[in-house]
């Protein structure tokens, strides 16, 4: 374990954490006499009990928050990792892009795992996935469409996910910020994926746009809603219900997200 490059990474996501902490000096300090008092085999224990001390009683609440997103992450990662490696999957032109995409995910994975242990928190036991979903998508790992479509499903689905997050994580407005920038990257992916497929980069009404299978229509579903904050947008705006329902992105409930993860986790 080097607990300089934990506390490197909870930097990236908490700017604050060493004033939470001590001081950057004192913390600094703190953490090279921490390693030669602690045993080795009680590390990560007084981490926890510092990093508890630090956050507080909100820890728990955020590290739930955390490891429902880890779980979406495993998922993402591990569908772009098996797609890149199969013979069978002709990804041409886009090979490239979709590298990215999974070195993004694989990123968040690693960044939520380290995050959640410096919280005292477990990270949860990555699934064993079944991307083809009982069957109902067989060949995603050697059709590009299915790949796509797949793709466009997961990156949507991680935009509402994060989304629907939010308020839970208001109590720790430094994981809400690096939550926040995890969303944001998923909708650059799930825009990218949209035009690649030709359509549109935003959501059109609850429609899941041309060639998704009706499997996938959960992912849409709220997604034309036209009140926002108790207003009536298309009366108040003259805008058309279509362009408005463009205009916002709806979150999707915790349960609603985990209901579309299961169709791919076989245990």
């Amino acid at each position: 374990m080097n607990i300089f490059n934990i506390i490197q990474d909870i930097e990236k996501a908490d700017g604050e954490v060493y004033d939470r902490l001590s001081s950057r000096r004192g913390a600094m300090n703190s953490f090279g006499s921490f390693g030669k008092k602690v045993a080795l085999a009680a590390v990560p224990l007084a981490m926890g009990t510092m990093f508890q001390k630090a956050y507080g009683k909100d820890s728990g609440r955020v590290v739930d928050v955390l490891n429902f997103a880890l779980t979406l992450e495993y998922l993402e990662s591990e569908f772009y990792s098996r797609g890149l490696a199969s013979s069978s999957l002709h990804l041409g032109e886009y090979r490239d892009f979709f590298r990215d995409v999974s070195k993004n995910e694989t990123a968040h994975v690693k960044f939520l795992e380290t995050t959640i242990k410096a919280l005292k928190g477990k990270p949860v036991d990555k699934p064993t996935f079944d991307f083809s979903a009982g069957g109902a998508f067989a060949d995603w790992d050697s059709n590009l469409q299915t790949f796509l479509a797949l793709s466009q499903a997961f990156e949507d689905t991680g935009v509402r996910a994060y989304k629907g997050q939010a308020a839970n994580l208001v109590s720790n407005s430094d994981v809400l910020t690096a939550a926040l920038q995890i969303h944001s990257v998923e909708a650059r992916h799930a825009s990218i994926v949209r035009r690649i497929r030709g359509l549109n980069g935003w959501i059109t009404g609850d429609e899941r746009g041309a060639g998704m299978p009706e499997a996938t229509q959960a992912v849409y579903k709220g997604e034309d809603e036209v009140e926002q904050g108790g207003v009536d947008v298309p009366a108040v705006s003259k805008v058309s219900v279509a362009n408005v329902t463009e205009a916002f992105d709806e979150p999707l409930s915790k349960d609603a997200v985990l209901a579309i993860a299961k169709l791919f986790i076989k245990s």
